[in-house]
């Protein structure tokens, strides 16, 4: 049985970096979410893709996406706390500019079926569904998954989005 069938709560993790060796940054965040998980971290492989919404001149980064099974009575909101230390132990500065380059970026695309939507955190991720840079590895590792709040599978939304990002396996 897989790890989506019997794990009792899955929380995806969107990873990416444009600042510094971005494919070791993120090999290295990807083996440091196995803290955080009671399983075996799903990993997809490694992305590169075109800055989307980012400053002009903006590198390419490189995307993966993890989903783990959370401890034991976390929450989606200890969790992110806990990406965003890893975050700042990654080199992460707060933002001066939206989208600015940065050594690692996690975003929490999903915490089981958990729906929230306060200043800190949106779940799931607003735009997950919108982004090929998510939705293309997220499909690697979990193609028939439905995100909460959706109707048709990562694969069915990622064969329904526009070809405008480019997104390559590294």
């Amino acid at each position: 049985m897989s790890l989506l069938a019997s794990a009792p709560t899955l929380a995806f993790v969107a990873l990416g970096s444009n600042l510094g060796d971005s494919r070791q940054i993120i090999l290295s965040a990807l083996a440091r979410l196995q803290l955080f998980s009671d399983a075996p971290v799903l990993r997809s492989s490694l992305w590169q893709t075109s800055p989307v919404d980012c400053p002009p001149d903006s590198q390419k980064f490189v995307n993966a996406v993890a989903g783990l099974v959370p401890h034991h009575g976390e929450t989606p909101e200890s969790l992110l706390a806990k990406l965003r230390e890893l975050e700042r132990e990654f080199g992460r500065v707060p933002k001066t500019v939206l989208n600015e380059p940065r050594p690692l970026d996690l975003d929490l695309i999903a915490f089981g079926d958990e729906i929230r939507n306060s200043r800190d955190l949106t779940l799931p991720h607003p735009r997950a569904h919108q982004r090929r840079f998510v939705l293309q590895p997220l499909c690697e590792i979990a193609p028939e998954w439905i995100l909460p709040g959706q109707g048709r599978t990562v694969s069915q939304l990622l064969a329904a989005l526009p070809p405008d990002e480019t997104v390559t396996r590294i």
